[in-house]
């Protein structure tokens, strides 16, 4: 499972301007191959304050979502740590998956639960389908998921 960090997002072979938008918003698809790194295939962004439209790209075939712990050897592939200052969000939160084309969503025994499009909280466990658009909120976290297309 690897979803790059936002200091892992920029080798250091990117030039300036490639490397300084790189560490807002992720480097552009035709870099991704370029530097060996696998293509995002969805993402997460941040909905709602001040980290509104914050991406999280996925590029494996599952992610952990959650908040870093160092001291636990907690480390999320999304980590919301720097995001959630009321520490809403548990370390192993939920996690996201993929099998062929379709995605799957399942809480870890949070705290504060994972709901998807506002419905009913999800059960620890309980694999739910996620589709492109679906809105993801953990703890008081609201996320949007988008399945990345190349033509």
């Amino acid at each position: 499972m690897l979803l790059l960090k936002e200091s892992a997002r920029a080798p250091s072979s990117f030039g300036p301007i490639e490397r300084d938008r790189a560490r807002k918003t992720g480097p552009p698809f035709e870099l991704w191959s370029r530097s060996g790194m696998s293509e995002p295939h969805a993402k997460l962004v941040i909905e709602r304050g001040r980290a509104a439209g914050k991406e999280f790209f996925i590029d494996a075939d599952e992610a952990q979502i959650g908040r870093w712990d160092a001291d636990n050897g907690i480390f999320p592939d999304i980590d919301l740590d720097a995001y959630d200052p009321e520490t809403k969000v548990s370390r192993r939160h939920a996690r996201i998956w993929r099998e062929g084309s379709s995605y799957f969503i399942e809480d870890l025994g949070s705290t504060n639960g994972t709901f998807i499009n506002r419905g009913r909280r999800l059960l620890p466990g309980e694999r739910i389908p996620l589709h492109d658009g679906d809105e993801i909120i953990v703890g008081k976290t609201f996320l949007r998921f988008h399945v990345i297309k190349f033509d």
